[in-house]
């Protein structure tokens, strides 16, 4: 379906700038991120042809700008939310600094809970109004679905998500707006770079393929209305399983071994 208003968090590169090029052109778009550049530049890319595209600079690790970001999302009277921002650290949690495993934690799982609840009596109250459906899109991960050494608060805050988003969708689901958590496995974008590891997977990581930022987002949309929880790839979807259904000690070393050659 084809919503009016669009809000992205995480907008200026990777999966958010995919979402933004994959929606249709009658969707007008809300695009938030940290980089003022990189959302100008896409602004004026999709805005070319008079697509309505507005952009807030916004850094979600301080409540101000999570304030924001639902601020100009009302004023938008946004219809579907896609809560794709996030960011990692690898490294053990007493190396990493105090500061950035509380920018995980505030970007991760506060910004997410904070602008779904600010929006949602908004955008329930429209759906309603108008006879519509409403939308959430989560970017969770396929570390939700395991304790990850040296990814401990990045992994664990995806879970928190996950767990979220599928107890939101039960709450709503006599409601007209469809709720889903993506959870993409390795992806082409500056995740990695951003996250300090200096040996990333490359086209291929334990036999799974490094998906792009478009796949994610096209496969995202689609289930978006037919799923809750939706895991980008084949392989991505069976090893969640596997995670799930393994003794979790043996889950845990086999993360840390994966994660150490990562470093």
């Amino acid at each position: 379906m084809t919503y009016q208003s669009a809000l992205i968090t995480g907008a200026s590169s990777g999966i958010g700038a995919a979402f933004a090029r994959a929606l249709p052109r009658a969707t007008a778009l809300l695009l938030t991120g940290r980089d003022r550049d990189r959302l100008n530049a896409l602004a004026q890319e999709l805005g070319l042809n008079g697509r309505q595209v507005r952009t807030v600079v916004a850094d979600l690790t301080d409540p101000e700008g999570r304030y924001a970001v639902i601020g100009a999302a009302e004023t938008a009277r946004v219809d579907l939310v896609i809560n794709n921002a996030g960011i990692g650290q690898l490294g053990r949690v007493v190396d990493n600094s105090e500061l950035r495993e509380m920018e995980m934690v505030q970007v991760n799982m506060a910004a997410p809970v904070e602008i779904t609840r600010g929006l949602l009596p908004m955008m329930l109250r429209h759906a309603h109004d108008n006879g519509a459906r409403a939308g959430i899109i989560n970017i969770a991960s396929t570390a939700a679905f395991a304790p990850m050494p040296l990814f401990a608060t990045y992994a664990a805050s995806k879970t928190f998500l996950l767990n979220y988003t599928e107890a939101l969708a039960e709450e709503l689901s006599q409601e007209p707006i469809d709720v889903l958590a993506l959870c993409p496995g390795a992806t082409e974008t500056r995740f990695f770079e951003r996250a300090g590891v200096e040996n990333p997977p490359s086209g291929k990581l334990g036999g799974a393929t490094m998906h792009s930022a478009e796949r994610v987002a096209q496969e995202g949309l689609r289930a978006l209305g037919q799923e809750r929880v939706h895991v980008v790839g084949p392989t991505n979807y069976l090893a969640s399983i596997a995670m799930r259904l393994l003794p979790r000690r043996f889950v845990t070393a086999a993360a840390e071994t994966t994660l150490q050659k990562w470093k």
